[in-house]
């Protein structure tokens, strides 16, 4: 059963890189082992962020990475939730994971803890090390 995430843009970032602990968050994304939610917002963010980090280069060839693959659900939200009041630009992934009905957000931005105070909607939060776990955990039970 594949899973549908939304990804925040710092835990793409620090899984790009061959050399980082979590490179396989991006390598099993690109292996289709799990859905990543994202929308027109996002995949500005990703690219404004990563080119500036790392470079254009980069930034284009991941986001044509994302937009040429089969396990990527892209959403437009209408709606705007706004429950992050702390930095409302993280709104957009929020917004996304409720669109989406993504099972949860991937971030260690401690804005979004104001989501596990939320009863409605409901969206579950997990730390970058806690997805990576759960995607070695996967790996292990084949």
């Amino acid at each position: 059963m594949s899973r549908y995430i939304v990804l925040d843009t710092n835990c793409l970032l620090q899984s790009l890189s061959r050399r980082s602990f979590y490179y396989k968050v991006w390598e099993d994304f690109i292996l289709g082992k799990y859905t990543l939610c994202v929308s027109n917002e996002i995949l500005a963010e990703y690219e404004e962020i990563i080119a500036s980090h790392i470079s254009p280069l980069a930034a284009n060839i991941v986001i044509e990475a994302i937009l040429r693959a089969n396990n990527v659900m892209r959403v437009d939200a209408h709606y705007r939730f706004e429950l992050i009041v702390a930095d409302p630009d993280d709104n957009k992934f929020v917004d996304c994971a409720i669109v989406s009905n993504a099972d949860y957000i991937v971030t260690e931005d401690k804005h979004f803890n104001v989501l596990k105070d939320t009863l409605f909607p409901k969206i579950e939060v997990k730390k970058l090390q806690e997805f990576y776990n759960e995607l070695c955990a996967v790996d292990l039970n084949l």
